[in-house]
């Protein structure tokens, strides 16, 4: 329910801005705005997921063409007590995952190929884990429209501005204030998005995966492999409007952040979340809510 809450809340919100810079623009944008508002709550609902998946290139994977991976998927999904999601795969060097859809039955797992090169078996478990805890925790479906709304609401700050630039006379004198205010608002408002999708959904997601794993030392080791990583070499192909998605920042943002940048960042500390995950570890029994605690998969 709360989550539910928090989905209509972001659609109210993102809808009302939509249909405020309609009306800046006139009577006729007004009317243009609102139906484009309509459109893009029915599609953030129902295919945020599709939208998210295009923007970063992902395709299915087959079960004949990661095997072990698929059988990771299914153990963990039991564990967490969900029907195992799809897996897709984004072609890409940087190391990531992330995971979307709006409820357990309809979830997607995708990872990068790096995040494939980088980890071992152990830690890429953790990870997975991870992913699974953020559909078991039902807050996939926040997170993915969130996403969707805030790539929306650039892409159309971009094209009100292009056409203010390409225009002339008069349609610059009315148009020109609407679209550039749209450029400076668009930024802010993609940014209060992500920021409306709590943080500690990861501090959340760690421990539940952890549980769900029964070995949050994997995960800890995972996220200082993906931290350094993403500070080396981070995305090329990412969106800034999908970054929360992404079990860490995917532009390298967020390992030791301090005052206004740790306010504004989508991910909490990477050294907070290893640290919280190390003394889960020393817990007895703390990871041990989803079964007993789980072997080295590598033997």
């Amino acid at each position: 329910m709360k989550n539910q809450l928090k989905t209509i809340l972001l659609l109210g919100t993102l809808s009302a801005l939509l249909v405020a810079f309609g009306a800046s623009l006139g009577p006729g944008p007004f009317w243009l705005f609102t139906a484009i508002a309509v459109l893009m709550n029915l599609g953030a609902y129902f295919f945020s997921d599709k939208i998210v998946l295009r923007m970063h290139g992902a395709r299915e994977l087959a079960p004949g063409e990661a095997p072990r991976l698929h059988e990771i998927v299914r153990e963990l999904s039991g564990r967490a007590g969900i029907p195992p999601p799809r897996l897709f795969l984004v072609d890409e060097p940087h190391a990531n995952a992330f995971a979307t859809g709006r409820n357990p039955q309809h979830a997607v797992v995708a990872v990068t190929r790096g995040i494939v090169d980088l980890l071992d078996e152990r830690e890429l478990r953790g990870v997975i884990a991870h992913e699974l805890a953020h559909v078991a925790n039902r807050d996939i479906l926040v997170a993915s429209v969130a996403a969707g709304m805030a790539a929306a609401i650039s892409n159309l700050a971009n094209m009100l501005m292009f056409s203010s630039l390409l225009g002339g006379g008069r349609d610059d004198e009315e148009g020109g204030g609407g679209g550039l205010l749209m450029m400076l608002v668009a930024p802010i408002a993609g940014t209060l998005v992500q920021l409306g999708i709590s943080r500690s959904r990861e501090y959340l997601a760690d421990e539940t995966g952890a549980r769900i794993s029964g070995d949050p030392l994997a995960l800890a080791s995972a996220l200082e492999k993906l931290q350094r990583g993403a500070e080396v070499l981070p995305s090329a192909a990412g969106a800034p409007a999908t970054a929360s998605l992404f079990i860490v920042n995917p532009f390298g943002a967020g390992a030791v952040l301090g005052g206004l940048a740790r306010m504004f960042s989508t991910h909490p500390p990477a050294e907070e979340r290893i640290r919280r995950l190390r003394a889960l570890a020393r817990v007895p029994g703390g990871a041990d809510g989803y079964g007993p605690r789980s072997r080295m998969v590598r033997g």
